[in-house]
């Protein structure tokens, strides 16, 4: 049997990323992927996606750059050399993996827990004082009839499927959103179909709907309430709502209606349980309910998202480790952005906590005005009107993701937002303003 000090299975930011750090460290760490360095961010969804959507956003500033004093006539999107260099991309980022990982022992196979804690892959057996199961997820599909008719987020990404004219996307969530935005961008007659009241249900209410009308007035279709009942084989969606019974016509679908863990086999056998959604049962330390094992990411269910995985694994692996998964920012890259961190106002009433809003609209800004961007755009704050202390950041807008980047340290770093409103200078004219903008708009 061959050891270890750390035995981590799966190859994503779970996965890699800690496995270098230990590595670098002196330890001898094992990673085993059963498919391509990188996981699902980098190979089919994170890296991939943001290729198309700085196509897609090449495109529609090109079709309005009038405004700002240019003629652009004729725009046109070749799609294929658009793919072309979204797999140049991913393909010199997994390079970059490879590299990053030199000093650990990579192991291409699959995966199984056995009842003594060993791990197997083939006839090699591997056994270490840490085991991190970080195996991700993938896309899940409804149970209807037809879904086999639908594409998934992973084949749209890795198989050469033509721009369709028309596409009719399953789910307004983050992955069909962004799709969405993508394929209006390129020319494609866009409708999305969401079982909610509001797309982005996790979202603050305000941000996502004033979203949904800013995707609206760029022509893609929102049909919310919508319970999709079937997929016919050519492609019509037949969903129902409280108006009754509709259906919709496409050359293609896409089913983005979340996504389900990937487990490896013989956790059951080894001690390792599962919650009643299905994911791995994990403590603050992410612990399983085997000692020496832990998981990290989408096979949690706490977080899907790629960095949220690497902070995971941090406070599992690392003893140090102070990270705070309280904090974690959300973003959509459509167009506009939107991103959150902390908690919505829906969260505060939920569990408890008295809080207030502060606002401030993009179009108060002299740095969204000079660049044409601040039409729909939204800083909105929660904060406790007692403690003072920031609870959430939400934002829609050009640059949101980078914006809540700030409003996450504050947080971290317990400013208040009366603090935020007049003790830190930000730089003028830059968005960075907006925050304090709002800040000041709080009450007193």
């Amino acid at each position: 049997m061959e050891r270890s000090d750390i035995i981590i299975i799966g190859g994503g930011p779970g996965g890699y990323e800690i496995a270098a750090k230990l590595a670098d460290k002196g330890m001898k760490v094992t990673l085993i992927e059963r498919d391509r360095l990188g996981g699902t961010c980098l190979n089919r969804g994170c890296i991939p996606t943001k290729c198309l959507c700085a196509t897609a956003d090449a495109a529609l500033n090109a079709r309005t750059s009038s405004a700002l004093g240019i003629d652009v006539n004729g725009v046109s999107v070749n799609y294929e050399r658009a793919r072309a260099r979204m797999h140049e991309v991913v393909d010199g980022m997994r390079n970059g993996v490879q590299q990053m990982l030199s000093k650990v022992h990579v192991i291409n196979g699959t995966a199984s827990i056995n009842a003594d804690g060993s791990v197997q892959i083939g006839s090699v057996q591997l056994s270490a004082d840490k085991v991190l199961i970080a195996t991700g997820s993938a896309p899940a599909r409804l149970p209807i009839p037809g879904a086999e008719y639908a594409a998934t987020s992973d084949e749209l990404l890795q198989e050469d499927l033509p721009l369709p004219s028309r596409i009719t996307i399953i789910g307004g969530g983050v992955i069909g959103v962004e799709f969405a935005s993508i394929y209006a961008a390129l020319g494609t007659d866009v409708t999305v179909l969401e079982y909610c009241k509001e797309i982005l249900p996790q979202f603050d209410g305000d941000i996502a709907k004033r979203l949904r009308i800013s995707l609206q007035s760029r022509g893609i279709k929102f049909v919310t309430g919508a319970n999709v009942k079937s997929i016919a084989s050519d492609r019509t969606v037949t969903y129902e709502t409280r108006r009754g019974e509709a259906s919709v016509e496409a050359d293609m679908v896409l089913m983005a209606t979340g996504r389900s863990p990937v487990l490896p086999d013989g956790l059951h056998e080894a001690g390792i349980e599962l919650n009643n959604r299905g994911f791995i049962e994990v403590d603050e330390r992410m612990c399983t309910t085997r000692p020496g094992f832990y998981a990290a990411g989408d096979v949690t269910g706490l977080c899907m998202l790629a960095h949220a995985a690497s902070a995971q694994a941090r406070l599992a692996l690392c003893e140090d480790s102070d990270v705070d998964l309280n904090i974690i920012p959300s973003a959509v890259f459509c167009t506009p952005e939107a991103a959150m961190a902390g908690l919505t106002v829906a969260d505060c009433e939920r569990i408890g906590i008295e809080c207030a809003t502060a606002r401030c609209n993009y179009a108060a800004n002299g740095k969204a005005q000079a660049a044409g961007i601040a039409s729909t755009g939204l800083v909105k704050l929660v904060y406790n009107p007692q403690t003072r202390m920031l609870l959430g950041a939400h934002v829609l807008g050009a640059h949101a993701s980078d914006l809540v980047a700030e409003a996450v340290a504050l947080m971290h770093g317990m400013v208040t937002i009366d603090e935020l409103a007049t003790d830190i200078v930000h730089a003028h004219p830059t968005l960075s303003e907006l925050l304090p903008a709002a800040a000041r708009n709080a009450s007193i």
